[in-house]
């Protein structure tokens, strides 16, 4: 992989992380002072699927500003969280402070992470809106291998590819299903809410089913599950309509489009 001549995609990517951290550490969706009171952040697909994590190493690739890695930690876990985003990481280690966990947080791109961090871990996290910001799998799926113990655990939850195919308003088709382009989006509201607007352009790239696996497979690692879900545990997409607790679909399309897929992979 040549990070170079994708340089000034993760800058840019970089500075809109930077202003969706301002936006999403005070808004009611991410339930900042709920969160520290006690109310759980992880979703019942992650907490069933994964199970119990007490006493185990973790590295949460992709963190955000920290609460999905803090609500590991409150489990048991001894959380290493990676973001590129230097505000979200600054945020997560004040939290991590206010909240008396012994989380670590590393600020650097996921692909940069050899030069700031040299061990291994039971398991490796990561989830919900990670990977379209990456335009390459294979480094990726060599980094997870790199980083587990001999035995240790990948978990992957992610939205389905085939939501990223439509138009904001799921009116149609715009994008490729497999990673043929480079997706340009500008001035977008952020998922917290409409009014939030995200200012500049920013850059995505979609990754299908197969591209995810392979790239894992051809790391070594052995796939041991594999789910999709019909629906999404965050109101996150334009026209949504919560279909049960907690579950929430495309108003017009219930039943018909995955939301969200899952996976769990061994280091052999």
């Amino acid at each position: 992989m040549d990070k170079n001549s994708y340089q000034s995609y993760f800058d840019a990517n970089r500075e809109h992380w930077n202003q969706r951290t301002r936006m999403h550490r005070d808004s009611a969706f991410y339930n900042r002072a709920g969160f520290i009171a006690g109310e759980t952040v992880l979703t019942p697909i992650e907490l069933s699927e994964l199970g119990a994590v007490s006493g185990k190493k973790m590295l949460h690739l992709q963190c955000h500003f920290g609460m999905d890695s803090l609500d590991w930690a409150r489990r048991g876990a001894k959380v290493t969280g990676v973001d590129l985003s230097d505000e979200a990481i600054n945020e997560a280690r004040q939290l991590n402070e206010e909240m008396k966990q012994e989380a670590r947080f590393i600020c650097c791109n996921i692909y940069d992470l050899p030069a700031h961090l040299d061990e291994t871990f039971d398991i490796v996290f990561t989830s919900y809106g990670t990977i379209g910001w990456l335009p390459e799998l294979k480094p990726w799926a060599e980094l997870i291998a790199r980083y587990l113990k001999p035995g240790g655990l990948f978990y992957f939850a992610e939205f389905h590819p085939v939501l990223w195919m439509f138009d904001d308003d799921f009116t149609g088709i715009k994008y490729s299903y497999e990673n043929r382009e480079l997706i340009i989006t500008e001035n977008q509201p952020t998922y917290t809410g409409p009014e939030d607007i995200v200012s500049g352009t920013e850059y995505s790239w979609n990754h299908s089913i197969s591209e995810v696996l392979t790239a894992l497979l051809e790391a070594e690692l052995q796939l041991t599950a594999f789910s999709e879900h019909m629906y999404s545990p965050y109101p996150c997409f334009r026209h949504m309509t919560e279909t049960g607790k907690g579950r929430w679909e495309i108003k017009g399309l219930e039943g018909k489009l995955p939301m969200v897929y899952s996976l769990k992979a061994v280091k052999q």
